[in-house]
């Protein structure tokens, strides 16, 4: 994923939800926490086009 994905992505988010997204990426600790879950992480792999399953 490049940073025009992610730029797309978040276009699709509601004013809300970017606001969040922004809240969120503001705080290292914050997305550093949320980055480290399970579910983060499989996320990242099927973006990444890592997950063979999906």
């Amino acid at each position: 994923m490049n940073s025009k994905d992610a730029d797309k992505l978040f276009e699709k988010l509601s004013p809300d939800q970017q606001k969040r997204v922004k809240n969120i990426l503001a705080d290292k600790a914050q997305t550093e926490k949320i980055l480290k879950t399970p579910q983060a992480q499989a996320l990242l792999k099927k973006l990444m086009g890592e997950n063979k399953n999906g």
